[in-house]
């Protein structure tokens, strides 16, 4: 449940603007174990146990591994690989469909080598996936979660399918900087005047940090329809009535 309590409204086109703009960086992986250590509870925090922050933690890839075994880490629980797993399982199918629905490409156009191991359909798809993790991880003596060689390979390879055809996509990538150009404006307009800040949108610096903290919590906890909102009331002019 908290393993994306940190990303930022419009996703990844979201933190790479954030980390652009944003002293020292941002990362969604960070900034979600700041929400349950900090920011929940009106600035208590959560009472969660060491395991479970490592495994908010452990659930970002990228690009890189997507299993844990052989990468040299090692999570405090098998719980947090099997998130860091069923995170990737689950976004590259989503992915897939929202793509295919929104006329990017067919299904037919994913490489035969994919659908041979995984199917040619969600369900199919998952079952696969799910199923092969549970034959083949090794959960004895300290073992790892795992998957087959074909599985592994198939589900980097429709990974890396998408990063193509989808996320690097030009007409994906147009909305993409259009979304950036939302939040550098909110991200601007936030730092150039606290006072004003305040008293529009009632965001001020906790004791002890700075303005730029405040404004990179308030920005990131946001939802694109809040994000969308908030840039609305404060650049486009409003009409005047009579």
């Amino acid at each position: 449940m908290g393993h994306d309590l940190g990303h930022t409204p419009f996703g990844h086109a979201g933190e790479r603007l954030l980390n652009e703009v944003v002293e020292g960086g941002f990362h969604h992986v960070v900034q979600s174990l700041r929400v349950v250590e900090v920011l929940e509870a009106e600035g208590r925090g959560l009472n969660l146990t060491a395991e479970v922050r490592d495994g908010i933690l452990r659930h970002s890839k990228g690009r890189g591994n997507v299993l844990m075994k052989g990468s040299g880490a090692k999570a405090l629980t098998l719980e947090a690989e099997i998130v860091r797993l069923a995170d990737i399982v689950a976004y590259v199918n989503h992915d897939l469909d929202d793509a295919i629905r929104a006329g990017l490409f067919g299904e037919g156009d994913v490489p035969a080598e994919i659908r041979a191991v995984l199917g040619d359909a969600r369900g199919p798809r998952f079952r696969t996936l799910v199923h092969d993790v549970i034959r083949h991880s090794d959960v004895d003596g300290g073992g790892h979660i795992e998957m087959s060689s074909e599985a592994h390979g198939a589900l980097v390879a429709l990974r890396e399918f998408l990063y193509q055809r989808v996320y690097e996509n030009p007409l994906v990538n147009d909305d993409f900087k259009k979304a950036q150009r939302i939040l550098r404006d909110l991200h601007g307009w936030m730092m150039a005047d606290p006072e004003r800040l305040r008293r529009r949108l009632g965001v001020a610096a906790r004791d002890g940090e700075t303005l730029a903290r405040a404004v990179t919590d308030f920005i990131s906890g946001m939802t694109d329809r809040f994000a969308l909102e908030t840039w609305e009331s404060i650049v486009v002019p409003r009409p005047w009535s009579a």
